[in-house]
C-alpha cells in the first residue's frame, strides 16, 4: 500500500541555515525568541549572541565540515552555540546532558569532535574528556574571539548534524542529516501544524532528539517564541503553559502518561491559548487520547510517527482523531511511505509489513559506518533504474499495516516482536491493552526465553496506586482482555522505569535489570 501527499517546494530561497538566520537578522527584530526561565531574549539579542559566538568558533579555527560538540542543557546558550556552528560551515553534534562520561567520551571520539561547548558544571560531572583541554570552551568562564571573516560556501546538501540516537542495545549511532533534510522537515512540520510567528511553544524534549530539535527549529523558522521548560513536574509545565500562554506542545507517550496521571494538575486545567498537542517516538495510549480529548477539546491532537534516518515521517489529522486514535496517520507531504512484505512487494491493507521512507528528508546515512548505511539506506524495491543511479529509500525496521483507506498503524519493531505459542506478538499491542486497565500508569513489555522454542512474556508495570494495586486484578483483567498468547506469564512491579536520553522507556536497560534480579529457572 502507498501513501503519497505532494505539495510544491517550500517558499522561499532557504537552502541552508546561513539564509535562514539572515532572514530573522532582517525581520524579526524585537520580537521574543526564547525564554529560558526568567530570561527572555529577543531575535536581535539572539543574532548578536550568535554573531560573538562566531567569532569564538573563527578563532580557534573551526573550518567548514568539522564537528562541534554541544554538551548544554536545553538553554539559550545551546541555541546560540548551534546556530553559530552552522553560519560557519561546522557539523553541530548536540550531546544530551544527561548522559555519564562513557557516553559522552564515546560521541566525542565516534564523531572525531574538533571543539567541545558546554559549561564548567557539567564539564565537572565527567571523570574525563577525550579532548585537549584547549579544544573545551565552558561558556560561563567566557570564550576567545576576534573579528568575524569571511564564511565557507554552503549549500543544501552539506552536512549540518549529526544526531546521535538511542538504540536497544550498543552505543549510538550518528546520523548524519544535510541543511536540507533539516529545512525540508522543518517547514512541512510547520505548514501542516500552521505555526505562525504568533506561536509560543514549550520545549519539553532534548534537542539532542530528533522532534526536540524539530520543535526548536520550526519556531525560529516562522519567528515564533520557543519556551524552553527544564522541570518536567506536570506542575510546573501547567504553571508554564498559564504562564506564558503556550498555543503548542509536544511530547512522548511516557510525558503525556506523567501528564495524565491523577495527581496532575493537567486535565484539570484549562489552557485558553493552547491549540494543539503532537505526540511521537511511540504510540499514545488511547485511553490517554480520549482523556485529552474530552479535558481540552478544544486543542488538536496531531499523532506522528518519525524515524530519524528521515527526520520526519507521517502524522494523522486532527480531525481523525476519534475515528482513528490508534493511527499515525498518513505520509506528511513531500514524502512517500511504502509498507512492502518480504518479497519487496506493496502490501495489501491489513497486512504487516515493514514501512520504507522516500522524499526529501531522507538523511545521509551513519557517520563513519557505512555496512550499517547499506543495510539500512537501500535502492527503492518498486523503482527499476534505466540505466542511472537507484532511488535510495530508508528500510525503517518498522513493521505497519494500512487500512482501506491508507492509514498507517504502527505495530512494532521488528526485532522487538515476541514469540508466543508459535504466533509473533507486538510488545506495543500488549502494552496497549495493560495501559487500558487504568491499574498502571507505565508498562514495558518484553519476553525472556524459557527454552528454544517458547519465550516468557513479562511486563515491568509501575501502578498507578502502589498501595491498592494488586497483581491478580491485572492478571484477571489481561485474561479479559488479551488472547492467550498475548498475556504475560510476569507482573514485575517497579517504582519507576528507567529512560533513555530522548524520554523513551530503555528496553533493554528494563530487560537486563529483570535477568539481573531474577534469574530464569526452566519451567
Amino acid at each position: 500500500m502507498l501513501i503519497h501527499i505532494q505539495t510544491e517546494d517550500p517558499p522561499g530561497m532557504l537552502y541552508t541555515f546561513r539564509e535562514f538566520f539572515t532572514q530573522h537578522q532582517k525581520n524579526s527584530g524585537s520580537k521574543v525568541a526564547l525564554i529560558d526561565g526568567q530570561r527572555r531574549i529577543t531575535y536581535q539579542q539572539l543574532i548578536e549572541k550568535v554573531h560573538a559566538q562566531i567569532s569564538m568558533l573563527q578563532f580557534l579555527g573551526i573550518q567548514k565540515g568539522d564537528r562541534v560538540a554541544i554538551f548544554l542543557s536545553r538553554s539559550i546558550e545551546s541555541v546560540v552555540a548551534l546556530f553559530a556552528t552552522w553560519f560557519v560551515g561546522g557539523v553541530a553534534v548536540f550531546v544530551n546532558d544527561t548522559l555519564k562520561t562513557r557516553q559522552v567520551n564515546y560521541i566525542l571520539e565516534h564523531a572525531e569532535a574538533s571543539l567541545l561547548i558546554t559549561s564548567s558544571g557539567l564539564v565537572a560531572s565527567l571523570d574525563f574528556v577525550a579532548l585537549p583541554t584547549d579544544r573545551i570552551i565552558t561558556l560561563d568562564k567566557g570564550f576567545p574571539g576576534g573579528t568575524n571573516n569571511a564564511s565557507p560556501t554552503l549549500i543544501g546538501e552539506d552536512l549540518a548534524m549529526i544526531i546521535y540516537t538511542s538504540g536497544s542495545t550498543g552505543f549510538p549511532k550518528g546520523i548524519m542529516l544535510s541543511h536540507q533534510n533539516l529545512l525540508s522537515g522543518t517547514s512541512i512540520v510547520s505548514d501542516y501544524l500552521g505555526l505562525t510567528s504568533d506561536d509560543v511553544l514549550i520545549s519539553l524534549l532534548p534537542f539532542s532528539f530528533d522532534y526536540g530539535l524539530n520543535q526548536l527549529l520550526t519556531s525560529m523558522l516562522v519567528g515564533g517564541t520557543l519556551v524552553i521548560q527544564q522541570s518536567l513536574f506536570p506542575t510546573d509545565i501547567c504553571s508554564t503553559l498559564l504562564r506564558e500562554q503556550v498555543t503548542g506542545m509536544a511530547g512522548v507517550p511516557m510525558l503525556w502518561q506523567q501528564l495524565a496521571h491523577s495527581r496532575s494538575p493537567f486535565t484539570k486545567t484549562r489552557f485558553p491559548k493552547l491549540r494543539y498537542l503532537t505526540n511521537t517516538g511511540g504510540r499514545m495510549p488511547e485511553n490517554i487520547t480520549k482523556l485529552f480529548r474530552q479535558s481540552h477539546p478544544d486543542a488538536k491532537i496531531f499523532l506522528m510517527y518519525g524515524l530519524t534516518e528521515a527526520f520526519r515521517s507521517a502524522y494523522l489529522p486532527p480531525d481523525q482523531v476519534d475515528k482513528r486514535p490508534t493511527s499515525v496517520g498518513k505520509a506528511i507531504p513531500n514524502v512517500e511511505l511504502i509498507v512492502i512484505n518480504e518479497e519487496g512487494k506493496p502490501c495489501k491493507p491489513g497486512e504487516p509489513g515493514e514501512l520504507i521512507h522516500r522524499g526529501a528528508n531522507i538523511s545521509l546515512g551513519y557517520w563513519k559506518d557505512p555496512e550499517t548505511t547499506a543495510r539500512v539506506f537501500r535502492p527503492n524495491p518498486l523503482v527499476r533504474p534505466d540505466g542511472g543511479r537507484p532511488e535510495i529509500v530508508v528500510r525503517s525496521g518498522d513493521t505497519f499495516k494500512t487500512d482501506e483507506e491508507g492509514f498507517l498503524y504502527f505495530i512494532g519493531r521488528r526485532d522487538a516482536m515476541i514469540k508466543s505459542r508459535g504466533m509473533r506478538v507486538s510488545p506495543d499491542e500488549i502494552e496497549e491493552c495493560i495501559h487500558g486497565s487504568y491499574l498502571v500508569s507505565h508498562v514495558v513489555a518484553f519476553a525472556v526465553e524459557r527454552n528454544e522454542a517458547e519465550n516468557q512474556i513479562v511486563v515491568a508495570v509501575v501502578p498507578r496506586d502502589r498501595a491498592s494495586f494488586k497483581e491478580q486484578t491485572l492478571h484477571l483483567y489481561c485474561k479479559k482482555e488479551m488472547p492467550e498468547f498475548h498475556r504475560p506469564h510476569v507482573v514485575w512491579i517497579n517504582e519507576a522505569l528507567p529512560q533513555t536520553s530522548s524520554g523513551k522507556p530503555d528496553r533493554q536497560a528494563i530487560k537486563d535489570a529483570y535477568l539481573r534480579m531474577t534469574p530464569l529457572s526452566p519451567p
